[in-house]
């Protein structure tokens, strides 16, 4: 062997062990803790992460405010959930600095009573997104960024690669309406898809193989101050793609990517050419077909398993990356036509010959109009009622005037008041700020407290539920007012 073939080896056999060190320490950090406190276990980013780490025979509990859906599910599976902030109410065995990491997640105040006490007695505190950039840093990443698209895309990922001969583990941001769970684990496969929270810059501590940008509509800005630091924002995360992966954006997306040597970047889109796209886009018997076009090929008449045009966008970058990874045509054929979506997500609730009843995650201004114009696509026919709660002070704040240039597009409106989530209110700031904006004659503020008294009393033909709130909880009360009025006008 030659002196510099010897020093290239001696080099490049470094750098690997300094790689292996690095992966293993960070193997380490996660595995020397026998015990998990989450604090907002409840959430849905936090109970995905809590059924790794029990799966995995770690002991784990967490604090949530009020109890939901997920923390029942939660408990089923014997993980320990409470809803009292009191140290006091921390079980006993969780209160062992040295065996125990608490997880928290950026919508907690620090003023939570028990983080400071975590703090204060020197436990070792991660943020959620820390979690997952220690878990995926060793695996093949497929991290999905953007102001909405990300939950559908990423699932939609996770099941293309789930029910192909690749597999996945999935960390998602929803529950799948195939799987019932928010959570897939593979034990044969070395990818994992991953929802990159922008929010907090959370999605600044993922080390992405792949890496997909849906969307960057200015959002966050209580966070961001400005939409130039939230592109920024973006742009660091584009850095992040390891050597030898992917970016793979929205064609329209306006940032300028920051790629390391050895990063390819595709575009996608579905409304015009890029590197994929959908043509032929159309309805057809109640069912949605378009044609998958890649760099080199064209598959026809995909099938969405989900009938909304959106979907066609999400479904395009979901498929791109199943392409890119070599599952086969007819793979993406079955998988993207078995798509059953997320829970909330377009979700038709209720169905009979005069109402339809759907239930929806949108919360952003662009994701109020992607739904509403599919609902019009959809259901052409019909007089679309929208009940909105907002979500946040300072989104409804910042949106103000293009909440209510989307809502007006609805044919009645009933607006709930602001849900908060982690914020206190800010004078001034209201539902009616929105409401007033509201173009449409028939428009309304309700309570939720009246609302099942008030949409008894009207005309529904279409009716939505919108927002990222409480308001889900009133979603079987209302299928069931539905039900009963059937049954009423059958007698």
């Amino acid at each position: 062997m030659k002196i510099y073939q010897f020093k290239f080896f001696f080099i490049n056999y470094f750098v690997l062990l300094q790689f292996k060190k690095k992966i293993e320490t960070k193997k380490d950090r996660m595995q020397k803790f026998t015990k998990y406190y989450f604090i907002g276990i409840g959430g849905i980013g936090m109970s995905a992460i809590a059924r790794y780490c029990h799966s995995k025979g770690k002991l784990v509990a967490g604090y949530d405010r009020v109890e939901s859906s997920i923390t029942k599910e939660l408990a089923k599976e014997n993980i320990t959930v409470i809803y009292d902030d009191a140290v006091s109410a921390v079980p006993q065995r969780f209160l062992d600095a040295k065996n125990t990491l608490v997880v928290r997640t950026p919508a907690v105040p620090l003023t939570h009573p028990q983080l400071q006490y975590f703090e204060a007695q020197g436990f070792t505190i991660k943020k959620r997104a820390e979690i997952l950039g220690e878990l995926t840093a060793h695996s093949k990443a497929i991290c999905v960024a953007g102001t909405h698209g990300k939950t559908t895309t990423s699932t939609m990922i996770a099941h293309l690669l789930q029910q192909s001969r690749v597999q996945c583990s999935a960390f998602l941001g929803g529950i799948a309406n195939n799987y019932g769970t928010n959570l897939l684990i593979s034990n044969e496969s070395n990818y994992v898809v991953v929802e990159a929270d922008e929010y907090d810059r959370s999605f600044h501590h993922l080390s992405p193989y792949f890496a997909i940008i849906t969307s960057t509509d200015p959002d966050h800005l209580d966070v961001y101050g400005t939409m130039e630091a939230y592109s920024e924002a973006f742009e660091v995360f584009t850095s992040l793609i390891k050597t030898g992966g992917v970016l793979l954006m929205r064609k329209d997306v306006k940032i300028s990517p920051r790629l390391k040597k050895g990063v390819k970047l595709y575009t996608y889109s579905m409304k015009e050419e890029a590197d994929f796209y959908a043509e032929n886009i159309r309805f057809e018997r109640g069912e949605l077909l378009f044609d998958f076009v890649t760099p080199t090929d064209r598959i026809a008449d995909i099938r969405l398993g989900t009938p909304v045009k959106i979907n066609v966008e999400n479904a395009v970058a979901a498929m791109a990356v199943a392409w890119l990874i070599g599952i086969s045509k007819e793979e993406l054929r079955t998988g993207i036509s078995s798509f059953s979506d997320i829970h909330r997500r377009f979700n038709i609730v209720f169905k009979d010959e005069k109402t339809v009843f759907i239930d929806d995650y949108a919360h952003h201004p662009a994701e109020l109009r992607a739904s509403i114009e599919s609902i019009k696509l959809l259901l052409p026919e019909k007089r679309i009622t929208g009940v909105f709660q907002p979500h946040l002070y300072t989104r409804t704040r910042d949106f103000a005037a293009q909440f209510a240039e989307v809502l007006s597009l609805l044919d009645e409106l009933i607006l709930l008041d602001i849900y908060p989530a982690r914020e206190e209110p800010i004078e001034g700031i209201s539902s009616k700020i929105i409401l007033d904006k509201v173009t449409i004659e028939n428009k309304t503020l309700c309570n939720k407290k009246n609302l099942l008294t008030l949409l008894e009393k009207c005309d529904l033909q279409a009716l939505v539920t919108f927002g990222a709130g409480d308001i889900e909880y009133l979603v079987p009360q209302i299928a069931q007012m539905l039900k009963n009025r059937k049954t009423a006008e059958k007698e």
